[in-house]
């Protein structure tokens, strides 16, 4: 399974960004989607979850209220809408595939290669 996260750059305190994973509509049947995040010099970070089917998500507890993992109309593509961005969500953002929801990134099987979330005060 291969991941592509895409969607990241710089944006200012109390702006927007929407990440985005793409994969074949396969895997996206078959595993849940997590978004991770890991900053310089700090763990890894989960940040929200969405089973294959869509019904169901889970979110961090820095995140919760801000960010929003959704499905999109590509079968192939699934989102994550981060509002009211703060300087400490700068961080390398990660797609990741799993059996199931799981907040360890131990669970998560597949990766793609990160895309930088940049958040200036």
């Amino acid at each position: 399974v291969q991941l592509q996260a895409s969607g990241g750059g710089l944006v200012q305190a109390g702006g927007s960004l929407r990440l985005s994973c793409t994969a074949s509509a396969r895997a996206f049947t078959t595993y849940t989607l997590g978004w991770f995040r890991q900053a310089p010099g700090k763990e890894r970070e989960f940040v929200a979850a969405i089973s294959s089917s869509g019904g169901s998500t889970i979110y961090g507890d820095s995140v919760k209220g801000r960010f929003t993992i959704s499905r999109g109309n590509a079968k192939n593509t699934k989102y994550l809408q981060m509002n009211s961005l703060k300087p400490e969500d700068t961080a390398v953002y990660y797609c990741a595939a799993a059996w199931a929801s799981d907040r360890d990134p131990r669970s998560y099987k597949y990766w793609g290669q990160g895309t930088q979330v940049t958040v200036s005060s």
